[in-house]
């Protein structure tokens, strides 16, 4: 099997095809959650705290006097721990979220499975059926 032929059965495969659909919903995805805490979340969090931002929460490492993370950054390195704690909140968000769509795709899952069981037991093979008339007999 030559080279091409090769990474052409790989690349179409259903495998492949799911991951790159994934990806790319996944990216999608990942920017809506974004915009929850970003435009959502976290305005509603900074209003309960006093109206503090914390995209604006840094720790100047060379000695900046900005009060801004953008012109912080501009005049050199910060520990901006105010974007950790938003990138934190869309992690636990998007994780809780799959969470949710995963819990109810195996719900799902189970429940044509339990539809799918028969209703009836299956039939008593023939020898245990003949085994119980001959000891029904033998009781009269």
């Amino acid at each position: 099997m030559s080279f091409f032929s090769e990474f052409k059965e790989f690349a179409v495969k259903g495998n492949v095809i799911d991951l790159a659909v994934g990806v790319i919903i996944g990216g999608a995805f990942g920017k809506i959650v974004d915009s929850l805490v970003g435009d959502v979340i976290m305005p509603v969090i900074s209003k309960i705290f006093g109206g503090l931002d914390f995209s604006n929460y840094f720790i100047p490492l060379a000695g900046q006097t900005a009060t801004t993370l953008a012109e912080a950054k501009k005049a050199g390195a910060v520990l901006a721990y105010g974007s950790f704690i938003t990138v934190s909140l869309n992690f636990i968000i998007l994780a809780f979220v799959i969470f949710l769509m995963i819990k109810q795709i195996n719900r799902l899952k189970r429940e044509p499975e339990a539809a799918a069981a028969p209703a009836e037991p299956p039939p008593t093979p023939e020898d245990i059926q003949l085994l119980r008339e001959i000891r029904d007999s033998l009781k009269r």
